[in-house]
């Protein structure tokens, strides 16, 4: 990535927005949802446990941001993933947490050992 100060600032608003689409815990599980493929609305209210009027609220933010596409057949609107790259990044993230949670514990392990002694 370039330096801050040769990014125009329009550049560095996107990608702070596009951050902020994945910054919310139920987007996140509707992404985990759509992970094996596209589902209906319904389908994702039942994975999520929420309801409709949440489920599409966040739906909406993600389509807005190009995260995902969305078709209609007759009363029923089905969501998919526009671009599978989201699910490297958000795998980057998480091993990424693992590996830090994994520190910590091995230093928590090596206190509790310290104090036995």
């Amino acid at each position: 990535m370039k330096p801050a100060e040769s990014v125009p600032p329009e550049i560095v608003q996107q990608v702070a927005e596009y951050f902020g689409v994945l910054s919310e815990p139920m987007r996140l599980k509707l992404l985990n949802s759509l992970r094996d493929g596209e589902k209906c609305v319904q389908d994702l209210v039942e994975a999520t446990a929420t309801s409709q009027a949440n489920v599409s609220k966040h739906l909406k933010v993600m389509l807005q941001a190009g995260i995902l596409s969305r078709r209609s057949v007759g009363t029923s609107a089905y969501y998919s993933v526009e671009d599978d790259l989201i699910f490297e990044l958000c795998n980057l993230v998480c091993d990424r947490l693992a590996t830090r949670i994994e520190q910590q514990a091995r230093h928590f392990r090596a206190f509790t050992l310290a104090s036995r002694q």
